[in-house]
């Protein structure tokens, strides 16, 4: 994925999308910083796996979502349209997200093998459903679906 991404970025540099070009150059650098990371905690050589850079992205995600809104509070409108701008080229390499339907079978299902039936089991069905859906869903999004379904 990092070679799809490198690619990505000098097709854009060619382009001049300096949109595209700043948004893949900062994800690249937060791939480089993870793959020390886990690099430093694990005491081994080795590549960085696609689940760890979907994280990243995920997680720049979710700052770009949350900057856009800041942005719109204070009345910074093209600093927010900047935010989304970038945001949409993120989501470009993420996986497909899963439809609500989807969500719910494997929310309900994860309810019936654990056997949970109050808010005190959410942990539990909420950590087996973030596990399945491996990086197609986010985890504000599960939470609230299985709150509801515990309440």
């Amino acid at each position: 994925m990092v070679d799809e991404l490198q690619n990505d970025l000098r097709k854009a540099q060619l382009a001049r999308d300096e949109t595209r070009v700043s948004t893949l150059r900062l994800l690249l650098s937060e791939i480089k910083n993870e793959e020390i990371t886990l690099r430093l905690r694990s005491g081994q050589e080795s590549q960085i796996s696609n689940e760890d850079i979907i994280k990243v992205i995920q997680h720049e995600v979710k700052k770009r979502k949350e900057a856009a809104e800041g942005f719109r509070k204070g009345g910074r409108e093209n600093s927010a349209l900047r935010e989304e701008a970038e945001l949409a080229v993120l989501q470009g390499y993420l996986p497909e997200a899963l439809s609500n339907e989807e969500l719910t079978k494997l929310v309900d299902r994860a309810i019936n093998e654990l056997g949970a039936s109050s808010t005190a089991d959410m942990g539990k069905v909420i950590g087996a459903v973030m596990d399945k859906v491996a990086g197609r869903t986010d985890g504000g999004t599960v939470s609230a679906l299985v709150k509801d379904k515990l309440s």
